[in-house]
C-alpha cells in the first residue's frame, strides 16, 4: 500500500531523515547512527519514505544509498504554492489592518 506524502513528512523522525539525506546519501546504518533508535526502527521510517518516493534507493556494492527526491518534495511545493499566495494576501491585509489601528490608537 502506497503512504501517503503528508502521513509521512508529519513524522518528526521522517522529516530528520529527509533533512540528513538532502544533504549526503545515506545507508541506513549511517542513518540510524544519528538516532537513538535501532536500524530496525530506521528501516520503517525508510520504507514509509520510500513508499511515497520522497527517498530514492541506489545499490552500491553490498550497500543500499537512500537519496533525497528532490522532484517529489518539488510536487507538494507546487500544491502547497496555490495556497502561499492566499496566505501571503491575508497577512498583507492583516499588517494593513494592524498598521491602520496603530495609527489611529496613537501607538
Amino acid at each position: 500500500m502506497k503512504q501517503d506524502i503528508f502521513q509521512a513528512i508529519s513524522d518528526p523522525t521522517r522529516r530528520a531523515i529527509l533533512t540528513l539525506i538532502a544533504i549526503q546519501a545515506l545507508t541506513p546504518k549511517a542513518m540510524a547512527e544519528k538516532f537513538d533508535m535501532t536500524r530496525q526502527a530506521v528501516s520503517k521510517h525508510i520504507k514509509v519514505l520510500q513508499e511515497c518516493e520522497l527517498i530514492k534507493p541506489q545499490q552500491s556494492g553490498r550497500e543500499i544509498y537512500y537519496h533525497f527526491n528532490a522532484k517529489k518534495m518539488q510536487e507538494f511545493d507546487h500544491w502547497l504554492a496555490q495556497f502561499r499566495q492566499n496566505w501571503d494576501t491575508q497577512f498583507k491585509q492583516l499588517d494593513e489592518l494592524l498598521s491602520t489601528i496603530s495609527e489611529q490608537t496613537g501607538k
